[in-house]
């Protein structure tokens, strides 16, 4: 009968595998710095990158908040009442003159993305909620439309319009 013998660990075994260790430890401290100066630096991460929208989920008459570069945005998806009602308005009558189709992207008239903050002191508006149903600031009364004109109350401007693109018919990236 053969017998087998097993080999016990040795001091040069134990150093071999330490030595690898702190070989492979060194190898990284000296590649992270290489690494990370490859992220993009502050300001453009303060910047904020586009953010892309998909609006699939969103029904008819729903407002969706989202931020972007820490601002909120709403993206509101109009019904054909709100659309005729925003185009109807007489622009002259408004305190802040735009037309309606000044306001959305030619041939997405349903889509109503502004800025979340009202043009007075920046407070956040109730949406659906005013006389035209459109917003309602509950802090000192201004009233905007389905298009975001401001139409009574103490704000100067209409709620501004981010810059946006669709990426498709049911994709917009916002920045």
């Amino acid at each position: 009968m053969a017998e087998t013998a097993t080999a016990e660990p040795t001091r040069r075994d134990f150093l071999f595998i330490a030595t690898g260790a702190v070989g492979a430890v060194g190898v990284a401290a000296v590649a992270w710095p290489f690494i990370a100066q490859m992220n993009p630096d502050a300001a453009t991460v303060a910047a904020g990158a586009p953010v892309e929208v998909d609006l699939t989920p969103i029904a008819e008459g729903q407002i969706v908040k989202l931020f972007w570069r820490g601002k909120l945005i709403f993206v509101r998806h109009r019904t054909a009442e709100e659309i005729k009602a925003a185009e109807d308005v007489n622009v002259a009558s408004l305190p802040d003159p735009e037309a309606d189709s000044a306001r959305v992207k030619e041939g997405h008239a349903q889509w109503l993305v502004v800025y979340g903050n009202c043009t007075h002191l920046g407070c956040v508006p109730l949406g659906n909620a005013g006389a035209y149903d459109g917003w309602l600031c509950p802090c000192h009364g201004s009233v905007f439309d389905t298009s975001g004109r401001i139409r009574q109350g103490p704000a100067p401007t209409n709620l501004p319009i981010p810059p946006y693109a669709f990426v498709n018919d049911t994709k917009i990236q916002i920045g």
